[in-house]
């Protein structure tokens, strides 16, 4: 897949990150794509919804519904931040075979463990998903460090 095709679901990824804060929560988005459709759209919703589970790809990955083992593998989930250890570890669980992410500069997942078990992970370091989080993460530092486990 070409990186303008990339962009174009990131973008989808970028206005559900939008939502989130909109809303009133950590502006995190992510899209779940399989055979060039957005088959799942979600956002973290953890203070929203009281949650202890619902970050970005989680929520995206409820909201694509239950699929076979022969989708995920067919897929590529979208996030504007790189997914943490329980994201990460729901992505290796269904096999989804690419993570494409907006930024890993504010808060780096175990990318490094996610291609050791055969994960291809494209960082496409957009500038506006790296400003969303700073400014969330100067803004909000106590909700920041809640959502990633400090």
């Amino acid at each position: 897949m070409k990186k303008t095709e990339h962009l174009k679901f990131m973008q989808e990824a970028i206005a559900q990150a939008s939502v989130s804060l909109k809303e009133g929560g950590i502006p995190i988005g992510s899209v779940l794509v399989k055979d060039n459709r957005i088959i799942g759209r979600g956002h973290n919703r953890r203070l929203q919804k009281d949650s202890a589970i619902l970050h970005a790809e989680m929520d995206c990955l409820e909201n694509a519904g239950r699929l076979k083992a022969s989708d995920y593998c067919k897929c590529i989930i979208y996030s504007t931040l790189s997914p943490c250890d329980m994201c990460t570890g729901a992505i290796l669980l269904y096999k989804i075979p690419l993570i494409v992410i907006g930024e890993n500069e504010t808060f780096k997942g175990p990318q490094i463990y996610s291609q050791k078990r055969g994960t291809k992970i494209i960082n496409l370091n957009i500038e506006e998903c790296k400003d969303m989080m700073r400014n969330f993460i100067k803004t909000n530092p106590k909700l920041w460090n809640e959502d990633i486990g400090e």
